[in-house]
């Protein structure tokens, strides 16, 4: 039976990539007279991956990352006041509200009544904390944990340290990469749910319909009633 339920907490309970959706179109709009914007899109996103090692997810790395590339296509021309301004676009994404996706609160509400609820997202240590406690969920989870990775050895930690089997954890997220294909490969449960933007580095191949333990769902308020008919299937 299931009994444990984790979720994602980006694009998952709460808008994120549309708020870096958002701030590349500003970045881009500040360095066009420098170069066209697709050149921009991929230049930063190159600067992203190579430093991924060095500043982890997360927008504190993001913003350095928009500085460096900034410094590059400009060769070295960019201006402080620009370079102010790309810091201005950084604490505005620090600062924004966090705003739920349609049938979060209720959902997880009820959720939290039958299941040992457990946050797993990643990214950086402070904003993902600051975010949690702004969205007005945390008291609903039984464990919140913010990791550097979602590998599959990350799950194999979580079910360890919780005394679970694969067949009683469900992963619940957006990204196919780090939510679904991990937990696949150790046997567990994993659901999939769009979110209408993903970031380059997220994608991945989605599973087949029928590949066993994955599901997708078209949005969460559908969760609750998906894992009672899983649960009901394994008590026949």
């Amino acid at each position: 039976m299931i009994r444990t339920v984790a979720l994602d907490a980006d694009d998952t309970l709460w808008h994120n990539e549309s708020i870096f959706e958002a701030t590349h179109i500003r970045y881009r709009d500040l360095l066009t007279p420098y170069h066209p914007a697709e050149w921009i899109e991929q230049r930063l996103f190159a600067t992203e991956m190579r430093n991924l090692k060095h500043y982890g997810y997360g927008i504190k790395g993001f913003m350095l990352s928009m500085i460096e590339t900034s410094i590059e296509l400009t060769e070295g021309r960019i201006t402080g006041a620009e370079i102010e301004r790309i810091l201005d676009l950084g604490r505005e994404m620090l600062t924004a509200p966090v705003q739920l996706l349609d049938h979060v609160s209720g959902t997880v509400q009820d959720l939290s009544k039958k299941f040992i609820l457990v946050l797993l997202t990643k990214g950086d240590l402070f904003d993902q904390e600051t975010k949690i406690a702004r969205s007005g969920l945390a008291d609903y989870f039984h464990h919140i944990e913010i990791v550097s990775e979602k590998s599959q050895s990350t799950y194999e930690r979580l079910l360890a340290e919780h005394n679970l089997k694969p067949t009683e954890f469900v992963m619940v997220g957006n990204s196919v990469k780090s939510d679904i294909l991990p937990v696949l490969a150790l046997g567990a449960t994993a659901i999939h749910i769009p979110y209408h933007l993903t970031w380059a580095h997220e994608r991945a191949e989605i599973p087949e319909a029928e590949a066993q333990n994955f599901h997708t769902l078209e949005h969460i308020g559908l969760l609750p009633a998906l894992l009672h008919q899983l649960n009901t299937q394994r008590e026949e």
